[in-house]
């Protein structure tokens, strides 16, 4: 095989399975993530001419699925504005300065070794599917896929003050039920 051929009778055995593991943490539903790795192969197979071999072919149907992900959530536009909300909501960690609240401090976690528990990531992942859709689309694009925030906010078509919003209530959000579900087990 040269460098600017691909060659689609493998990508099933070869790539399914990672592409799958890519598309779970990205989507709320299991049967959403195969749809969208079935409509990556078939998407790739259509534009495989368009490949020019500059990145390998793993990291192309990657790049596709990335592209399908996006696109998966561009078309549910019916986030509504109130999944958005504003900076005024009622968030009782926070005084009206700011600052948190007596009792709403968080703890100091130790995370050593953290992320390679799989019980731990087992429960980050259940606390992740309880965001609202686009709080964990936000969060995974900044923390998981280091997006910067100019390219989310492109990309989701939402406005900079959106996005500052979402990422505040996903972490905070995220952050309480871990420590409810892991730390004060």
């Amino acid at each position: 095989m040269t460098k600017h051929q691909l060659n689609p009778d493998t990508w099933i055995n070869l790539y399914a399975d990672q592409l799958l593991s890519y598309a779970l943490v990205r989507v709320p539903e299991r049967d959403v993530a195969k749809d969208l790795v079935q409509d990556t192969f078939f998407s790739a197979l259509k534009s495989k001419e368009n490949f020019r071999g500059e990145i390998s072919e793993k990291n192309w149907l990657y790049l596709v699925l990335r592209s399908r992900i996006l696109d998966y959530y561009k078309k549910r536009k019916e986030v509504l504005e109130s999944d958005f909300g504003t900076d005024d909501d009622d968030d009782d960690s926070f005084d009206n300065k700011g600052h948190w609240m007596d009792g709403k401090l968080p703890k100091e976690w130790s995370t050593d070794n953290i992320i390679q528990n799989k019980e731990f990531m087992q429960i980050f992942l259940q606390c992740k599917s309880a965001l609202k859709e686009v709080q964990a689309q936000v969060f995974t694009m900044k923390y998981i896929d280091g997006e910067e925030s100019e390219t989310i906010c492109k990309e989701l078509e939402i406005l900079s003050s959106n996005y500052w919003v979402l990422i505040h209530r996903a972490k905070l959000q995220l952050r309480s039920c871990i420590e409810k579900n892991w730390f004060d087990k």
